[in-house]
């Protein structure tokens, strides 16, 4: 993350000066501490703090390692590294990973609908899971705007019986985390497919089986594969599937 060789971990805060500073790489070293601070509407001490979670003294050392990132940083698009992803694959026939997949089958056997949820690229593939889930396991559906569709008006008999599958590469969609804790609310289960079991959505769903891969970003742009995500989703469904008939 940044010039750092791993992501730290951030508050809600710290996240907000987070995106702006990679919104605006080059402005940033022309800013002072100050204007950072009323720029992401916070205080001078939120961004101190921040910096600190960079591994840096103060906001003067971390203006310097990041212009040196930026004089530095490629500016052609890597090529996938392979590696990564057969790690994965490697990992998905360890305990941890068929653990998680079987604590998720055994809460969604019993579910009626299967509500699929995710935010910009996350989304394109929370339409494809419902596609893929309708054709194994049942009613299915994606929920390209969650602030659309109201769980409030759903009676609590009904939402018992709603299985929300979330999908998020950074597990800290706000959007989504809203909508979650309505769900949550009026009884309906969680299972989230993310990058990380630390996030925020993992930790407000029933069961997360995150993947870890490295994150990776274009000119602030999230390019992390979904490689790992649509992977998860197909043998999730091919287990369910699996787990209905041997009932």
């Amino acid at each position: 993350m940044l010039f750092l060789d791993k992501t730290p971990e951030l508050s809600h805060t710290e996240i907000d000066i987070y995106k702006y500073v990679v919104n605006h790489l080059e402005q940033i070293q022309y800013m002072k501490i100050r204007d950072l601070a009323d720029a992401t509407f916070t205080s001078t001490a939120s961004i101190l703090r921040f910096c600190h979670k960079f591994e840096c003294a103060g906001y003067s050392e971390f203006k310097v390692r990041l212009q040196f990132y930026i004089q530095n940083r490629q500016k052609e698009l890597k090529s996938i590294d392979e590696t990564i992803l057969i790690n994965f694959l490697h990992r998905t026939t360890e305990s941890f990973f068929q653990n998680k997949v079987q604590e998720a089958v055994q809460l969604m056997k019993e579910k009626e609908l299967f509500l699929f949820v995710g935010h910009g690229s996350s989304n394109i593939l929370a339409q494809y899971g419902a596609l893929y889930f309708s054709s194994l396991c049942g009613g299915a559906l994606c929920l390209e705007n969650p602030a659309n569709y109201p769980i409030n008006s759903i009676y609590q008999n009904i939402s018992s019986k709603i299985c929300v599958i979330i999908l998020s590469v950074s597990g800290e969609s706000e959007e989504i985390i809203e909508y979650m804790q309505h769900f949550k609310k009026n009884n309906s289960h969680i299972v989230c497919i993310t990058n990380t079991s630390k996030s925020t959505i993992a930790h407000l769903s029933d069961i997360c089986i995150p993947y870890y891969i490295t994150e990776e970003t274009f000119e602030g742009a999230n390019i992390t594969s979904q490689v790992p995500a649509l992977y998860t989703i197909e043998y999730l469904a091919r287990q369910l599937q699996k787990a209905k008939l041997s009932d």
